[in-house]
């Protein structure tokens, strides 16, 4: 039975390593960079900013990046990582994918975007992949 790991986008490098190792030491299936996160950096003074509860979407992308592109270093390839967070753009998901992603998950981008984010998303990563000519 595949079995994958969500991690948040607040970890620093030394539970990013840690996490890694355990990660390959049990042969998990898969890491899912990342899950909400605790901080409300990118969002202070806005509109219901103090509220409880973990923050997603565009917020937290580049720190979602970040954490995937860590833990693409840290595993070398031996895991599939999805990529997670801040994908509102087509962009954003080729993003993952450069950053180390296997796979991408969209969520609160499609919540907001609708089905049109999974085409624009498609041709983006397809347009990132295309050799030149």
């Amino acid at each position: 039975m595949p079995l994958a790991l969500k991690v948040a986008p607040d970890l620093d490098a030394a539970q990013v390593v840690g996490i890694a190792d355990s990660v390959r030491r049990h042969r998990m299936d898969a890491l899912i960079a990342t899950n909400t996160s605790v901080s409300r950096a990118g969002v202070t003074g806005q509109p219901h900013a103090e509220e409880a509860g973990g923050l997603s979407g565009a917020p937290i992308r580049e720190r979602a990046t970040q954490t995937l592109a860590a833990f693409a270093a840290a595993l070398k390839g031996e895991v599939a990582l999805i990529g997670v967070g801040g994908i509102v753009q087509g962009r954003d998901a080729a993003e993952k994918f450069a950053a180390g992603a296997s796979l991408v998950q969209l969520y609160t981008g499609l919540v907001y975007r609708g089905p049109q984010l999974i085409g624009e998303c498609v041709q983006q990563i397809r347009d990132a992949h295309r050799p030149a000519a």
